[in-house]
């Protein structure tokens, strides 16, 4: 789908160059940096370029500073941490595209880093505003893109600056497009999609796309309630007071349709663990999948499930999932979630988690290191399962 130029395929040496990557990180009341798993990724791409005799301008954006300089969203912390990890100093700018920016940019020397302050604190770097991303351009000589996690978003740091320089992909955005557009194209067979999270209606895209490549599709979460209530017969297919969207029942029997014609099997839970309240404390009781009481609602896969969706994951050559079975936020509806981690640590299948959730899920669990891949965007690993355009990878040179 997207065969884009690395910075492997261009000259480096004396450039300056523009790189964007995804420092987005999470920060506790003090400002302190709690998981720096994002700067840690970006590392090899920075250190590459580093060792091409580059001088590298990093940029990214920090939360959602809505257009203003506010010192709560500063990458301050950012650039401290980049330091350390490192080994190297790294200048930090007091502005973007003001004039201590330029001043820093223009000193920068080759084997040298600058890290501009937050581009959102400019309300044109959302609207993809020309002059502003003409102006980010000016510094560089390059544009590198490695934030994965908002390629997906035609912004002035993700997409805007390659109408004015040369746009390369970084390591960590060439393994996003390898790993997932080698799954989607040409995977290692049974290809098994694992789809949770609560609404049908966000994973439609995804759906019709992975219909026409997928051997199977596992659906879990409070989208499987949906699909239970449009396909069951009738007096089989109660729900409870489970997530449900009415709007969404007839595309669920259109799927179901198109599938079969297809040779694509479709799995839904067996059966349920629910619960008469939605919390943690509530008394979780099971039911087989269309029998929940009117007064409960469903709140993970049950164990039936569990051992029907764990075979699969077993017998699979490669399975992306994205999206938890069950409120994997409440530990006692956890249970499900946490078992398609522990087959998918087991199998030896290509396993690909499509950030969001089930990366967080895989990551706390300590499932990691035994994953293939854990993709970096949740939104833009979404999107390219689903064939759509990511403006952060469609501006890049093509190979």
């Amino acid at each position: 789908m997207y065969n884009k130029k690395s910075i492997d395929d261009i000259q480096l040496k004396d450039k300056k160059v523009l790189a964007r990557c995804d420092f987005n990180v999470p920060q506790d009341e003090n400002g302190v940096i709690t998981d720096d798993n994002r700067i840690v990724q970006s590392l090899p791409t920075i250190k590459a370029m580093l060792d091409k005799g580059a001088a590298v301008i990093l940029c990214s954006h920090l939360g959602r500073p809505k257009g203003q300089f506010n010192d709560k969203y500063s990458l301050k912390p950012v650039a401290v941490r980049i330091e350390q990890l490192l080994g190297k100093p790294v200048t930090m700018a007091a502005d973007v595209v003001g004039d201590d920016a330029k001043a820093k940019a223009a000193a920068l020397q080759p084997g040298q880093v600058l890290l501009l302050e937050n581009v959102r604190f400019h309300a044109e770097e959302e609207k993809n505003d020309p002059a502003y991303a003409k102006d980010l351009a000016s510094m560089a000589d390059v544009f590198v893109n490695d934030a994965f996690g908002t390629a997906h978003r035609a912004h002035a740091s993700t997409a805007g600056v390659a109408d004015y320089l040369p746009a390369v992909s970084g390591y960590l955005i060439q393994k996003e497009l390898e790993i997932i557009g080698g799954a989607l194209n040409a995977p290692k067979r049974p290809l098994v999609a694992i789809l949770g999270g609560a609404k049908v209606s966000d994973k439609i895209g995804v759906i019709d796309n992975l219909l026409d490549k997928v051997d199977k599709i596992i659906i879990g979460g409070g989208m499987a309630y949906t699909f239970i209530k449009a396909t069951y017969p009738e007096g089989q297919n109660e729900i409870g007071t489970s997530i449900f969207q009415a709007d969404r029942v007839d595309y669920c029997k259109e799927i179901m349709q198109r599938a079969e014609s297809k040779g694509v099997k479709i799995l839904l839970p067996l059966d349920n663990q629910t619960a008469n309240e939605f919390s943690n404390d509530a008394e979780a009781i099971t039911y087989d999948a269309g029998k929940i009481p009117a007064d409960r609602e469903g709140m993970d896969i049950g164990p039936k499930t569990i051992e029907l969706f764990s075979k699969e994951v077993a017998d699979a050559g490669t399975v992306i999932w994205n999206g938890p079975m069950g409120v994997f936020e409440f530990e006692k509806f956890a249970t499900g979630t946490k078992a398609i981690a522990k087959s998918l640590a087991d199998s030896s299948c290509i396993s690909i988690i499509g950030g969001g959730d089930s990366a967080a899920a895989v990551e706390q669990l300590g499932y990691a290191k035994q994953m293939t891949h854990i993709s970096t965007g949740g939104g833009a690993s979404l999107e390219f399962m689903e064939g759509l355009v990511l403006p952060g990878i469609a501006c890049l040179q093509d190979k």
